[in-house]
Formats: C-alpha cells, structure tokens, sequence
C-alpha cells in the first residue's frame, strides 16, 4: 500500500485494418493500465484522418461515460492515456493524449516518462515564439517531432530524428492520419509492448495486462530504441536507436506494474514471489506469520512465507471503495486515513510474532501508522520487510521522487528508520537481490536502472533537476 510513490503514466494505441469501435477497446486497455495513473486520462480516435478526443481529471469510468463515448465514434486509429503527474500539475490541460494540428496534417501523443532535459528544449522552443498550452513533457516531445516533420518526409522519420534531441525515459505512442507509430527510448527505461489481434488489428501498450483486456496476444517488447510503424498495409521497426546498455526501471517489477503483465519476459508476480524468498535469505527471523501490506505486499509475502515455512495470512482487509477522491475533512480523519483504507484481521495477528512486507518506505509515516495497527490488533513482535533497497536519490526518469529532504532514508540510518516506524527489526533487499527479481537463479541480472538506491545514473542528468520550473515560470 505504497501512498508515498507514483508512476507517471500508462499509454496504449491500436490500429485496426477497418474502421471499428477502436474507442471502446482503448478504454478497456485504459481500464486495465489504470493503476498506472489515476489523476487524468484520455483518447484520441481517427476515422479516416479527422481527429476526435476527449480527455479529463479523473479514473477512466469517470471520465468516459456512455454519451462521452458515442461522440468519439467508430475509427481505426486510437491512443490512449492514463496520467499521474511528475512534471505538470494536475490540471485537464496536462491530461493526455495531446493533438497537434500543423501544415502536414494533425498528430497525436501519449507519453510515459520524464525528459531530463525537457525544460531546456521548452526554453528554446519559447525563444522562438513557440507557445506551450501545458506544463508536461508531451507538449515539449511535440514541438520536437513537428519541427522535424517539416524537414522529413515521413512521420516515423521525423520521429527518429527527434530521438537524437530527447534525453531520458520516454515510450510513446504517436499516430498520424494514416499511421500509428510506438517509440521507445535508447535505455528503455520505461516498458512498452506490442500484439495484435484476430481480426488483424495491432496493438500497443505499457503493459501486457492491457493487450489481455483486448483479448490480443502479445508478440514482444519493443527494444530500446525501437520505432514501430503499423499501418493498414504492414507493421515495420526502425533501429537506428538500437544497441545502447538497457535500463530498464526495476521498479516496475517491485511496484509499479500489475502482478499479471509480463515485462521483458518475466512474470510480475513471479518476479515479487521471489523479491519474498530473497528477503527471507538475506533477513530471516523467528516469527509465528507472515502478513503483506495490500496489495504490492502481497507477493513478497507469499514468497518469504514459501521461503521461510512461516505460514501466509491475509492480515490486512482493504477497502476497495477507498479512491483517490477519497475526502479527509478535518486533521483526525486525515490522521486515520489509513484506518480507513485498510483494517487489521485481528485473530490472525493477536499475540504473534508478525513478519510485515511491503515494497517501499519513502517519508516513513504510512509505514508507522501500520506497524502501530498491528500493535493494536496485539501482534508481539513485528519485523518490517522491503521488498527493495532504501531510498537515497532523486528518480529523473518518470516516478516523482524529486527530492532527498522527502526520502527518510536520506535522513536516518536502518535502525533509526526502525524505531521510527515501531518495529522491532527492519530488513530491505539488497540491491543485488533487486537486480535477481527476474532471475529463476537469483543471480543479479544486468539492464536495470538502480539510480533511485545507488545515484548512479545511466545518462547524464542535470546537477538541478527542474522539474517544478514549468509551474515556478506560472507563478512568476
């Protein structure tokens, strides 16, 4: 139950050979990528060139309800988007997909990721007259790309060119008039894959669970890199981009995607199951049960309990009901939210020795408050478990951990951690075991990006990371 991290975003586009409901299995794929980012989302639908789209603050069944979806209208081009913000505050205007209409005809984007250096092409870009309608890194994407179609002859041209100018974690999906085009950055920090369907249709998105809401088969991941271009006529790659040392954010198989979607080859869940055994190796104590924080927890826990032979318990009952709209009118409310959010199962933690697991600790105050449910419920002893190394640096890439003085880690040392939250014992994997999530060995794999736990950053990145100086221009 992690409150303290989000990904930025979940992308999704199909390109169908004949004109369908191409809207209806986007927001199924948006309803599937929805833990991805619930701020806002979005879809653009083309019927032979003619862009209709609609986008809001809100979860998908909120913001496309029946009347909404009959306007889009059948096409044979979608893209989709569901949004947390990293760079951009929450406003509809930051809502994607965004449309661009220019001298070569309309373009739409949706983006997951972060630019490193988004605000210095956004400067450059207004020095020329440029004007910016939003504050994300999309709107920045497109005016690179626009600038390069009027010297390209070709969409995906242009799109490869405007790869040599964007720097960090970006998987898009970019659809013209008659094409529908996926791009991934050179390290691959952010997934994206691609399938199709029986009746020819292909498809892609951040994560496979979206291609099995749209009962599509999955194919692959596009490399890092790597420019699809489908079409009614084929589907072809661009490579030039190809080769760099992958980056792949490990996070994703900790957190960020569904236990269900298969990244790189690898089962999520699977991937956790084992997150939990390494724990168990590297951290073993005598407890009596093994709980897991919903729902990021869970699988951890089911691993260190397999690992372990300490039994498996559901300690904790969510509220399912519990959104993001979720009002706190006054401090005790907002002090016991997560009372509110999840309940303890007493009989299975009264007078035990518990063994709690959850995937992270940011500011440490979520953590504390469930140790202290847990206590109350009776538990004896509880012993904290974290299915990842500590938190030590900035994310640059597209996870909104901008700063060190928000990271408790950067602040205490393991024990002072502990006793700040209540435990008796705290344990975090270790960054070699992070690196074995995708390994049935458990042996450290290469081709992850580790920055967040080590400051070792797979590109260059700014000693200033301005990614509040978009809004900070706003306000000026």
């Amino acid at each position: 139950m992690n409150t303290g991290l989000h990904e930025e975003c979940g992308v999704f586009g199909i390109c169908a050979p004949q004109t369908m409901d191409v809207a209806a299995m986007t927001y199924a794929a948006l309803y599937a990528l929805q833990h991805r980012g619930q701020e806002s989302c979005g879809i653009v639908v083309n019927d032979k060139g003619v862009f209709s789209s609609h986008k809001d603050l809100g979860l998908v069944p909120e913001v496309f309800h029946r009347s909404v979806m009959d306007k889009l209208g059948q096409g044979n081009i979608s893209i989709g988007h569901v949004r947390y913000s990293t760079t951009g505050r929450p406003s509809r205007s930051n809502a994607q997909p965004i449309v661009v209409r220019h001298i070569k005809g309309p373009m739409s984007i949706a983006h997951n990721g972060n630019l490193v250096n988004a605000y210095d092409l956004r400067k450059r870009y207004e020095l020329k007259g440029a004007i910016f309608h939003s504050t994300n890194d999309t709107e920045v994407i497109s005016y690179v790309v626009t600038e390069q179609r009027m010297k390209r002859s070709s969409i995906e041209e242009a799109i490869e060119y405007a790869m040599y100018e964007l720097k960090g974690a970006y998987s898009l999906v970019v659809m013209s008039p008659q094409k529908l085009i996926a791009a991934r950055d050179p390290n691959g920090f952010r997934p994206l894959c691609m399938g199709h369907c029986k009746d020819g249709s292909i498809v892609f998105a951040s994560e496979s669970c979206a291609l099995d809401s749209v009962d599509a088969v999955f194919d692959r991941d596009l490399d890092p890199g790597e420019i699809v271009v489908a079409d009614k006529e084929s589907v072809r790659s661009i490579r030039t981009h190809c080769g760099q040392k992958k980056s792949l954010c490990v996070f994703e198989y900790v957190y960020f995607a569904r236990p269900d979607s298969v990244i790189e080859g690898c089962c999520v869940h699977e991937a956790r199951i084992r997150a939990g055994k390494l724990l168990w190796k590297e951290h073993p104590v005598e407890a009596d049960v093994v709980v897991g924080v919903p729902d990021s927890g869970l699988d951890a826990a089911l691993g260190l309990s397999q690992a372990s032979g300490i039994p498996y318990e559901v300690g904790f009952v969510k509220n399912r009901y519990v959104g993001r709209t979720f009002i706190q009118p006054s401090q005790k409310m907002r002090t016991n939210s997560v009372r509110i959010k999840l309940n303890v199962v007493k009989s299975v933690v009264a007078g035990k020795r518990v063994i709690l697991v959850d995937d992270s600790i940011v500011r440490g105050t979520t953590c504390r408050r469930i140790v202290n449910l847990l206590r109350e419920a009776g538990a004896k002893e509880v012993h904290m478990r974290i299915s990842c190394p500590p938190f030590t640096n900035p994310c640059h890439f597209g996870v909104d951990i901008d700063s060190k003085d928000k990271l408790i880690a950067c602040q205490m040392s393991i024990s002072q951690i502990c006793q700040h939250i209540g435990a008796d014992t705290l344990g975090y994997l270790s960054i070699d075991g992070v690196q074995s999530l995708t390994s049935p060995e458990l042996k450290p794999q290469p081709g992850f990006c580790t920055a967040c736990f080590t400051g070792d950053y797979p590109i260059e990145v700014p000693k200033e990371m301005p990614k509040d100086k978009f809004e900070m221009k706003l306000e000026e």
